[in-house]
């Protein structure tokens, strides 16, 4: 495990920073990971059985009815002390910027930065038809505290079913956002891998690409999931200590 002054000396040669952030950041927000059980009715769903264009086709009630539960939950998390602490590093003069797998906004709620979604948001829906963006009304978002079967609204152009708008199991990563995202793992100085199982591909292979393209990576984890290479750093713990912890020290 490496050491915050040894942070703190990667930061002080670096301009540009990119973060590069998973499940772990959330957490802190209490945004419950893949691994977490979850409570009420979805406790006996398993979301990885939920999340797919199959789910969707054979029963869109369940999937949308699982939506619109996550998106009310996540719209009433708050921001951590972890991303509140990306913003501050922006402040601070570094160039920041923001590659994330997370699906919820708080990055954007913590502060003006620049956010590139690797998996979708669920801020709006898509229809499943077309793919066109949609807007939803409040009495569309609104679920009844027993409801799990929830028919999802229909598109306003093609009057096909509306979906998240995000990446589900099995399916691609949109073409324009992964190069987006390269551009910026690419250039980078420094790249922050915070609270990433380093599972999920392509996006697991990210730091191996900043690393190759000449970056230091500073891992901050709960667990260590360093590759091995002398231009990394393992920072093991939350992001919501970590992050701040580091900022006070510069």
């Amino acid at each position: 495990m490496n050491t915050i002054a040894e942070g703190i000396q990667a930061l002080k040669k670096a301009k540009r920073l990119v973060f590069f952030t998973g499940a772990g950041i959330s957490a802190d927000s209490g945004i419950p990971t893949y691994r977490d059980p979850l409570k009420g009715l979805w406790k006996k769903h398993d979301p990885s059985l939920l999340e797919t264009s199959k789910a969707f086709r054979e029963n869109p009630a369940l999937v949308w009815g699982w939506y619109l539960w996550r998106r009310e939950q996540w719209g009433l998390a708050q921001p951590s002390c972890g991303h509140l602490a990306i913003n501050r590093f922006s402040e601070m003069g570094f160039d920041v910027s923001v590659v994330t797998q997370n699906i919820d906004d708080l990055h954007e709620r913590a502060g003006p930065q620049q956010v590139v979604h690797l998996h979708g948001s669920l801020a709006k829906p898509k229809c499943f038809a077309c793919h066109r963006p949609a807007d939803l009304s409040a009495k569309q978002a609104a679920i009844a505290d027993d409801a799990a079967l929830l028919e999802p609204p229909r598109c306003p152009r093609c009057n096909g079913k509306l979906r998240p708008d995000v990446v589900w199991f099995e399916e691609k990563l949109p073409i324009d956002i992964w190069k987006k995202a390269m551009a910026l793992v690419k250039s980078c100085d420094v790249l922050f891998s915070v609270g990433t199982s380093g599972i999920v591909m392509p996006a697991a292979d990210i730091p191996a690409i900043a690393l190759a393209s000449g970056a230091t990576v500073i891992h901050v984890n709960i667990a260590d999931v360093s590759l091995g290479n002398p231009n990394e750093l393992m920072l093991i713990g939350r992001a919501a200590d970590m992050l701040p912890h580091l900022l006070s020290s510069l």
